[in-house]
């Protein structure tokens, strides 16, 4: 019977702190799963260009690239393009990444405000228009990588922003009010108040366990509670056959 009381009380209390956490989770739940993922990450937003080919003798050989760069060894390199032309892509052997025309062999990078401004405007196709640009050192949570990065706004209801690497000369991350509300139950989902980025964290693996032996409990207590009132019914129904005799 002690047992019995202490498990209530312990159920009752342990419900009570975990209770609104597990409503978050419902919570965040519904909203991840009420707006597709295509629209939080802005994807119905973006411009479709068709990738113009390129003949290869009008293409700089990569040991040339790399010699713009005073470069004599590389890490990696991609022939891609920016602004609809052919641009080689080349990482040094210390991260860093350079942008070289290739068909100049002029260098490119950094990129700077009107050409970063020319490729957030080509990337967007969304129903409002070009807001402002600005070179970001340290960049907000919401971008969740190291700077410095321009980021360009537009002035649609969303209010859509795009950064662009100044290193790479490409968008690498779309956010919108959508993406932040989104982002806001994701954080409350997962128990992350920082960036939204680490799910194996030990508050959120205690208060799982935590809502679990609520769930165990609360199913044990259910079965006592049942048994008791099949016991009292049985006993009912025992006397009331007695009394009819």
């Amino acid at each position: 019977m002690t047992f019995l009381k202490w498990l209530v009380r312990i159920h009752k209390w342990v419900a009570l702190i975990v209770g609104l956490q597990i409503v978050l989770w419902i919570l965040g739940g519904v909203v991840m799963s009420a707006i597709p993922i295509e629209i939080v990450r802005g994807e119905h937003k973006i411009a479709e260009h068709n990738v113009q080919s390129v003949a290869i003798d009008e293409v700089l050989p990569l040991a040339d690239a790399a010699k713009t760069l005073g470069a004599t060894t590389i890490s990696s390199a991609s022939l891609g393009e920016m602004l609809g032309e052919p641009v080689w892509r080349i990482e040094m052997k210390d991260g860093a990444v350079a942008i070289v025309d290739a068909r100049s062999g002029e260098v490119l990078s950094p990129v700077g405000e009107e050409r970063a401004k020319k490729i957030a405007e080509r990337d967007y196709n969304g129903s409002g228009n070009f807001n402002s640009i600005a070179l970001i050192e340290t960049p907000p949570s919401e971008y969740n990588k190291p700077g410095p990065v321009w980021r360009a706004s537009f002035d649609d209801r969303d209010k859509t922003t795009i950064y662009v690497d100044p290193l790479k000369g490409e968008v690498t991350a779309r956010r919108s009010e959508t993406w932040r509300f989104y982002d806001f139950f994701w954080k409350l989902h997962i128990m992350d108040y920082d960036d939204g980025a680490d799910f194996n964290h030990p508050l959120l693996i205690t208060a799982a366990g935590t809502a679990i032996f609520v769930a165990l409990s609360g199913f044990i207590l259910l079965i006592i509670k049942l048994r008791r009132s099949l016991i009292v019914w049985s006993k009912c129904r025992k006397n009331s056959q007695t009394f009819s005799d």
